[in-house]
């Protein structure tokens, strides 16, 4: 089920949408006398790659994710803490770059946010979560390198490293702290879909969500009124946050 899943997801993101109607657009105009009904498709694909890629229609589609929890900035709420489980983000170990450089923007925001709040804690422990589905490596030991090599304390450092997605980290993690409160690290798109994971296990989940793309602009810039790839990546982040609380749904996991 989860290759199933893995495989099947991409084939409805905002790219690949585009492109699977230009493709039967151009071969209904190539290889059939339907013209009118490849145009409209041709049509429609491009515009839905046009829109996707336009920073408004992406932001919009971001900011009901990003923004459903607020930042961790004041810690007085979780003062006596003890552990910050931070969410693996996804890596590529490449041995012959620096580990700092294996992982993905993702996950370098969510371990840059989890040493924060572990520096502001004293006594608390980084649980770093993350398997190896895809890698030799999991994530989890590669943001406990990069932690090790930017000085947090090794005794501090909890690696859980058998999880293939967010239902297993809940689920593997619950063995780990039980029923204690915990800080929860992940992408701000991601945290709704995490905490519902998390909390439906009957967890306490303190939210400090990191890694925002739909930021507020304090000047208007050029680039704004143009389609981009980062409007596009946007996007598609959005639509993977929507299609995963979904199948979560789906499945009774939420």
């Amino acid at each position: 089920m989860f290759l199933l899943k893995k495989i099947t997801a991409p084939l409805f993101s905002p790219l690949c949408l585009c492109i699977e109607l230009l493709l039967l657009g151009l071969v209904l105009l190539w290889f059939s006398r339907r013209q009118r009904a490849g145009k409209i498709i041709v049509s429609l694909g491009v515009i839905l790659l046009c829109l996707s890629s336009y920073g408004a229609v992406s932001d919009s589609l971001l900011r009901p994710l990003e923004y459903k929890y607020p930042p961790l900035v004041h810690l007085e709420a979780v003062h006596g803490i003890k552990w910050i489980v931070v969410l693996g983000g996804g890596h590529i170990s490449d041995p012959g770059i620096p580990c700092t450089s294996q992982l993905s923007d993702a996950s370098i925001a969510r371990l840059v946010e989890g040493i924060r709040l572990y520096k502001m804690l004293p006594g608390s422990k980084l649980i770093f979560s993350g398997g190896s589905a895809f890698d030799p490596v999991p994530d989890a030991e590669i943001m406990a390198d990069v932690a090790r090599a930017i000085g947090v304390n090794k005794r501090d450092l909890i690696l859980e490293s058998l999880s293939k997605d967010t239902k297993d980290e809940a689920r593997l993690i619950q063995k780990i702290i039980g029923r204690d409160r915990f800080v929860l690290v992940t992408s701000a798109s991601h945290m709704p879909r995490a905490m519902a994971l998390f909390e439906k296990r009957s967890m306490h989940p303190i939210p400090a969500p990191t890694e925002y793309l739909a930021k507020a602009r304090q000047k208007i810039s050029p680039a704004m009124f143009f389609p981009s790839a980062d409007g596009l990546e946007k996007t598609e982040r959005a639509f993977h946050e929507y299609l995963g609380l979904a199948w979560a749904k789906l499945r009774g996991q939420i």
